[in-house]
């Protein structure tokens, strides 16, 4: 088994066999909170348009995701799993736009099998990624805007590595590391109200889910369910 990791949306685009797309802060951490709370799939999608359309053609009920890390105008919820924690979507369909977790997810074409990733799902992704049987396993760490690399998304990426060569890692090592760097500070800026501080106390809860987010085509657009991997 190769495992290879790669990096923004370039990483995306070159992603092959098992592919864990990896955006931590916020995108898939949002996702799987949603899913955890009843909600029944989430189609990702890589503009504000197709987000809305989606939602007023009936096929979603819900919008949720950022442009700039603030919530579109139209939008139900912006891109913090804090704000989503409390909320009931049972049986809800929802579509997501990100600027960095959703445009990898439509940018991975060439995955045999997709899955969106963050810590909250780290172990259980693990899981699926190894019961694909691929002889390739792609980890792609989005960063911020999929233009520019970020601690969180690179070390959950060599976190997953140990994990699927057979290591435990050290998943508050990794917690520490990615805290103790810049792009956690953001969370505490009073300059950007829209970064929840609790926003990064669930993001870094490791393995607080045990299922992993399965993407599958569906009419042509990627849609996530809770895949649970026993």
């Amino acid at each position: 088994m190769e495992i290879w990791i790669g990096s923004l949306l370039d990483g995306a685009t070159q992603a092959t066999g098992a592919v864990a797309i990896i955006d931590v802060f916020r995108a898939f951490t949002t996702a799987a909170v949603v899913l955890a709370n009843g909600a029944s799939q989430i189609t990702m999608v890589s503009t504000v348009e197709e987000a809305l359309a989606l939602r007023d053609s009936g096929l979603a009920q819900i919008c949720m995701g950022e442009v700039g890390g603030r919530a579109p105008a139209g939008f139900d919820f912006g891109n913090s799993p804090f704000e989503v924690s409390n909320i009931d979507f049972t049986g809800k369909s929802i579509v997501q736009r990100t600027s960095a977790g959703t445009q990898g997810i439509v940018a991975a074409r060439h995955a045999e099998r997709l899955y969106a990733t963050s810590l909250v799902t780290a172990n259980a992704t693990a899981r699926a990624l190894l019961s694909s049987a691929s002889s390739r396993i792609s980890l792609v760490a989005m960063g911020n805007n999929a233009t520019v690399r970020t601690d969180e998304d690179e070390l959950c990426a060599l976190h997953l590595r140990n994990l699927l060569e057979g290591r435990r890692g050290d998943a508050n090592a990794v917690r520490l590391v990615i805290l103790a760097g810049g792009d956690a500070l953001r969370f505490h800026d009073p300059g950007r109200p829209h970064l929840d501080r609790r926003d990064l106390d669930i993001a870094l809860d490791v393995d607080r889910y045990d299922f992993a987010i399965r993407i599958v085509l569906e009419d042509e657009r990627p849609v996530a369910r809770a895949d649970m991997i026993v």
